[in-house]
């Protein structure tokens, strides 16, 4: 053991590498990002997008992903609402619209935190409301 770090190393086989670029001629590359820093300004130019200037920093993801958990969470709600109602005024048990509602305000809960950014919370209480729903509909 010579007693030297991992670190150590590193720094010799990079400093090494860079000694064989410069004696075959060429500008020496970085090793580790494949750019040579009088040239080129992106090695990889296929995955250089640029943001344009809403998405600088994923705004127009992140308000999209808000604007599906809210929209989703609000058209089951309307539809858990709908066919409670529905199973109300039938002859179903009393346990299949109470599912229904419940299932239904379970995703109301997931649109309000939708529209306010939580939305893998969000999605899985979606999911959770339509199971309940779905439940619910089994017991009929």
């Amino acid at each position: 053991m010579s007693g030297r770090t991992d670190s150590d190393i590193q720094d010799d086989i990079r400093a090494d590498m860079m000694d064989d670029q410069e004696t075959e001629g060429r500008t020496p590359r970085d090793p580790v990002t494949d750019a040579n820093p009088e040239t080129d300004e992106n090695p990889h130019p296929e995955t250089d997008e640029d943001p344009g200037p809403d998405d600088e920093d994923g705004t127009e993801e992140a308000r999209r992903a808000r604007w599906a958990a809210t929209g989703t969470g609000a058209l089951l709600t309307l539809a858990g609402l709908a066919a409670a109602l529905l199973r109300l005024t039938g002859s179903a048990p009393v346990l299949v619209p109470a599912a229904y509602a419940l299932g239904a305000a379970v995703c109301a809960f997931a649109a309000v935190l939708g529209s306010r950014g939580r939305t893998r919370r969000a999605l899985w209480l979606l999911i959770a409301g339509v199971m309940i729903m779905a439940v619910g509909d089994q017991s009929d």
